[in-house]
């Protein structure tokens, strides 16, 4: 019973993080499921399997998330649509090659992505967006009646897609943690924009992703129907809460947590533990 609990809590807090910055959760259900795999389920959960589980959940974070969003009107879909094209075939490619990095070495690339990832996390607090004119120029109006313009350019735009479905298959985690702060400095979309869009073309990618790893018996059930209640109360609750604050707070608690896994994912990777 105490696992089952541990599982939904884990499910219920990966979404709200993963939500409320675009990060689709497996950026913590991942590294929580290799480290206290036996804790939760009685078992150790090798690394191809925590991905595989952690994408199949996606799928249903990033439901919740785009549903709650496009309700807000924030989700560009246009866009998304077109992210999409490159991002479904590297989510593919990214799962086809998990289980081909060894134990170790996966947790060193996982620890070192991590520790990118809340760098990219921090430095986009501090950096200014381009003002740069795009070919593509689309606006948005938020709830307070200001209206937001930005940009776009298929050619980047295919590029950011195709590295946000790589991580999305290799890791088993959404990639928003790439996608968001991209389109915010480069594109200069509104946060909120950046955020919803990423959560929708998570949601494609993470299906063929999916997919990918199910038919190479890298998904556990099992384990999926136990986070998926938590994810999907957390993807809502996530983007409710995404839409009514800055959330500096939480990325702050984001940053540090990812610090802290990053950090014992690499020692462990190193034979410390």
């Amino acid at each position: 019973m105490w696992e089952i609990i541990g599982l939904v809590a884990l499910g219920l807090i990966a979404a709200v993080f993963g939500s409320i910055v675009g990060l689709g959760g497996g950026i913590i259900i991942v590294p929580v499921l290799i480290l206290l795999g036996p804790e939760l389920t009685g078992g150790a959960i090798d690394h191809a399997t925590a991905v595989g589980t952690s994408l199949a959940v996606l799928i249903v974070t990033a439901l919740a998330s785009t549903l709650s969003y496009t309700k807000q009107e924030r989700v560009d879909f246009r866009i998304g649509w077109l992210l999409f094209i490159t991002s479904g075939p590297a989510a593919m490619a990214g799962s086809a090659l998990t289980s081909k990095l060894q134990g170790d070495v996966f947790l060193l690339v996982f620890g070192g992505f991590m520790l990118l990832m809340a760098g990219l996390l921090v430095a986009r607090d501090y950096m200014r967006p381009s003002a740069r004119r795009w070919p593509v120029s689309r606006t948005y109006v938020d709830g307070q009646g200001v209206e937001h313009e930005y940009g776009f350019s298929v050619l980047p735009g295919l590029l950011i897609g195709f590295a946000v479905g790589l991580a999305s298959g290799l890791f088993g985690i959404g990639g928003g943690s790439v996608f968001v702060p991209v389109m915010v400095l480069m594109f200069r979309f509104p946060p909120h924009v950046a955020t919803a869009t990423s959560m929708f073309v998570i949601f494609l990618s993470s299906i063929l992703g999916t997919g990918v790893h199910a038919a190479m018996g890298e998904t556990d059930w099992l384990l999926v129907l136990a986070l998926v209640p938590g994810a999907w109360i957390g993807g809502r609750i996530g983007a409710a809460i995404a839409g009514r604050m800055s959330g500096k707070a939480l990325l702050w608690l984001l940053r540090v947590t990812l610090i802290l896994l990053a950090g014992r994912l690499i020692l462990e990777g190193l034979g410390y533990f």
